[in-house]
């Protein structure tokens, strides 16, 4: 093969590309993700040193009041070691790992998505995206429908930037608002992040913000003494009585 399709190899004309393929494209957090990378030789036979696929995901940065949309690695998996495709080849390497128990949920703004690429030296790696929609476990469903029969609606979901113990240079929070129900009137609004260790347990971090009345709550306001911050734990056994617990819970803070 000549050196001019070398060179066109080099940067990206009729070079090898890649291509990833799903089984499901819907997952629950702490799911197997399955799928498979198909590799399609191009003009010319190239070293493949690995095939990787990451996890990606965006959050929100604030400076100065202002908002911009960075993005985070979740995860990455190297799926082979070095091969070589030759022209025009065609192979088809399935991958599976497990969704990790971070993993932000799909919902509002937050995107997350697979990022797969080959890595060939002195040439420019082919690359594929596959966006995923994140279901949350069971028990944070549980948390977040409890939230809505207590009359509380989602305002908004968002991933922003957090410094912390947690792995991720963000948190995802769920911003609720009472609509109705006893706590209308009362609170101003209630934040939830979750801290989860498996699909079956789930800590929850709530923030509740309680409704100014008069000059002294003013004072209080100004000073942040109108917030409350506290956790619990929630394990599948929890569900049935999941809007029961947390009744008590936001009651006691009202």
């Amino acid at each position: 093969m000549s050196l001019f399709h070398k060179m066109l190899a080099s940067i990206g004309i009729g070079a090898a590309k890649v291509d990833a393929k799903l089984v499901s494209e819907r997952l629950m957090i702490g799911d197997e993700v399955e799928g498979v990378v198909e590799i399609t030789g191009g003009h010319i036979e190239q070293e493949i040193d690995h095939i990787y696929v990451s996890l990606y995901a965006t959050y929100t940065v604030e400076v100065d009041d202002r908002k911009t949309t960075s993005h985070a690695l979740i995860g990455k998996w190297k799926i082979t070691d070095k091969f070589v495709i030759g022209i025009h080849e065609k192979r088809h390497i399935p991958f599976r790992f497990t969704l990790p128990i971070d993993t932000p949920i799909s919902v509002g703004k937050t995107k997350v998505w697979l990022h797969t690429g080959l890595d060939i030296k002195q040439a420019l790696d082919p690359t594929d995206q596959d966006y995923i929609r994140v279901e949350p476990t069971p028990v944070m469903n549980a948390v977040l429908a409890a939230m809505e029969r207590l009359g509380f609606r989602l305002r908004e979901a968002e991933c922003k930037k957090a410094s912390g113990a947690q792995r991720l240079p963000f948190v995802q929070e769920f911003e609720y608002v009472p609509k109705s129900g006893t706590f209308r009137g009362k609170l101003d609004e209630v934040e939830i992040v979750f801290v989860s260790t498996s699909k079956e347990e789930t800590e929850v971090r709530m923030q509740i913000d309680r409704r100014v009345r008069g000059l002294g709550s003013l004072l209080a306001e100004a000073l942040d003494l109108d917030e409350s911050y506290i956790r619990f734990r929630a394990t599948k056994a929890d569900i049935p009585q999941l809007p029961e617990k947390l009744s008590r819970v936001i009651a006691t803070h009202c």
